[in-house]
This record gives C-alpha cells, sequence and structure tokens, in this order.
C-alpha cells in the first residue's frame, strides 16, 4: 500500500508578545519563541510521536498545525494546500478532517451535556442537516468503535472515571471520521494500566479506520510504542527526528541521549548496570533563549562552536536527522 504524503509542515514559527510586570505602555514588548522552525512531513497511515519536556513548544506546535495559535511565519500544507492562508469559512471544512484529543480528559467535556450531545455536537456543527436518527445511530457506532456500552449514552462525564471520560474524548474526535488525529498528551493524567489501555485503543482505531495520527508525549517508552517516527523538541526547536527504533537504539543529540537513559528497562539487572545522563541546570526562558545551540547551557559536549553557530538540521543516516555540531 502506497502512503502519500498528507501534511508538510515547513519552518513554523510561533511567537508571543509578552510584557513583564511594571513594563510601561511604551516599553517594548518581548518575544517569546515558543515554536522556533519546525519542519516535517507526514505521510497517510502513520503516527508522528513529538516529546521533549515541559515548555518544550509541543501543545504550541499542535494548535498551530489547525490555526487554534497565531503563526508568525511558516507554511502548513494539508494535501498540497496551505492552512494558514485559508480565510475562517475555508480552514472550517478542512477541521472535518483533523480532529484533537486533550490532555484532561474531564476538563475538555461540557459537564452540562450528556455523553451523548458531547459526541454528537461536531456532527452537529458540521453538518446541521443531519437527521436525528442518523446522528443516534452514528453516536452509537462510535460508542461502540471506543469501548462505551449504548446504554450509557444519557449520562454526565462526572458519572465517568478519567479513562472512559478520554474514551468519549476520542469517541467526539472520530464522528467526523478525520484523516488526521492529534493527540495532545491524551494519556499523561491516567493512570498506567489505564495508559495502556488507552494506547492500545488508538492503535487499533488507526488499523481499522486508516487514520494518522501526531502524537504528543513525555514518555518515551509510550511514544516508541505507538509511533512510526519521533521527532524531539527542546525550547521550540527541533533538535532529532528518526524513527522509533533508531532513535531509541541509537540516539545521536545529547538531549535526545539523556532522555532515553530515564526511560526504565523492565530488567533489574540491565536498568541497575545502566548510565544514567543527567541534564543539569535549569531550562532557559524562551524568551531570552541562548545563542546559537538552545542546549548548549546544559550540555556536556558544549564548545565555542555552539555559542556562535545554531547548528542546522542533518540527516546523518538515511532519514536520521539531528541538529548537533558534534552528533557524529
Amino acid at each position: 500500500m502506497k502512503h502519500e504524503t498528507i501534511m508538510q509542515v515547513e519552518n513554523l514559527k510561533v511567537h508571543f508578545d509578552v510584557s513583564s510586570e511594571g513594563d510601561m505602555p511604551w516599553t517594548k514588548r518581548k518575544k517569546l519563541q515558543a515554536v522556533n522552525g519546525v519542519s516535517f512531513e507526514l505521510k497517510s497511515g502513520e503516527t508522528l510521536g513529538i516529546v521533549g519536556e515541559s515548555g518544550c513548544g509541543k501543545s504550541t506546535l499542535a494548535r498551530a498545525i489547525i490555526s487554534m495559535v497565531p503563526v508568525e511565519t511558516g507554511r502548513v500544507l494539508w494535501f498540497g494546500k496551505d492552512l494558514l492562508e485559508l480565510q475562517k469559512v475555508e480552514m472550517r471544512k478542512h477541521r472535518r478532517e483533523i480532529q484533537m484529543i486533550f490532555q484532561d480528559p474531564l476538563a475538555s467535556l461540557n459537564p452540562r451535556m450528556t455523553i451523548g450531545e458531547i459526541i454528537a455536537e461536531p456532527l452537529k456543527t458540521h453538518y446541521p442537516k443531519t437527521s436525528k436518527a442518523d446522528i443516534k445511530a452514528r453516536v452509537e457506532d462510535v460508542m461502540n468503535k471506543v469501548g462505551l456500552l449504548e446504554n450509557l449514552i444519557n449520562r454526565y462525564p462526572h458519572e465517568f472515571s478519567g479513562g472512559q471520560c478520554q474514551r468519549i474524548g476520542i469517541a467526539r474526535a472520530l464522528i467526523l471520521k478525520p484523516k488526521l488525529i492529534i493527540c495532545d498528551e491524551p494519556v499523561s493524567a491516567l493512570d498506567v494500566s489505564i495508559q495502556a489501555q488507552v494506547i492500545n485503543l488508538l492503535m487499533e482505531l488507526q488499523n481499522e479506520m486508516g487514520l494518522t495520527l501526531i502524537f504528543i508525549a513525555h514518555d518515551l517508552s509510550i511514544v516508541k510504542h505507538i509511533s512510526n517516527k519521533i521527532m524531539v523538541l527542546y525550547l521550540g526547536n527541533m533538535v532529532e527526528m528518526a524513527n522509533s527504533v533508531d532513535i531509541y537504539i541509537e540516539p545521536l543529540h545529547p538531549y535526545t541521549q539523556a532522555l532515553i537513559s530515564a526511560v526504565p528497562i523492565p530488567d533489574p539487572k540491565i536498568e541497575k548496570n545502566k548510565e544514567l545522563i543527567l541534564i543539569e541546570g535549569d531550562l532557559p526562558s524562551p524568551i531570552n533563549p541562548p545563542s546559537g545551540c538552545v542546549f548548549r547551557t546544559r550540555c556536556q559536549k558544549a564548545q565555542d562552536i555552539c555559542a556562535k553557530e545554531k547548528p542546522s538540521m542533518n540527516a546523518l543516516k538515511d532519514d536520521h536527522m539531528v541538529a548537533c555540531h558534534f552528533s557524529g
């Protein structure tokens, strides 16, 4: 089966104007560089995992892709059409094809609506002429797909567990039969055992419905399990990208190496003897990022060139790309 490229993100930058306490009205506002020049391609049926510590721009990147936050520069090509140039009416048509699952399952659901109404809401919004019978049939069908019983259709979100609420969120995303689902840390608020159930459900739905996923998380072991390729972000910059096997076995960027070393290994002997790479120092401010390589202030390999020149993303082998002066 041939996998076509459905999305191309080119040099995407998201900067926010921020002011400090005590600033005067005429004081020039500073730029917070939330996302700084991210580029990637996404093929149909694959999963792109995005990892990095809190504040690295993962969620901002996801929201920028679907125009939920303003973009400084760059392009988001969806089947060759730049989404960032579309008017609201045109963009609304493409929102049917790109849906999102949010981090906090309960907070993303309207407590005053039944789950039947919550799941049906996108269908009523985008296809207002759909009959009540068709809506009910579609809602019951998608509830079955995510493992929710049909007799729960008139209950409210507070009556469900966190895992069940996330299934409701997944059902709401699926009701429009999208091509791409962006999962913004969908399991970080769930227990470990429930995390596995939700991850396996997403993989089953992907195989069944031919979905393409962007999966955002902190946990590299979870991302490796579900992703075809992985992107590592640091302070809004892409520092490494490769397929999930290569990046796990042979990480090339010092930041990725530290993240991989923190992933627990099931074998207690190997876990005891493995080398743990610690990242020292605090995360720099995205308002005033370091010159050159953004990771240099916490990197053990940093040298003079790292402060002078920002490393570009280079393909060292196959599709394994890394931005580091000393990755070789």
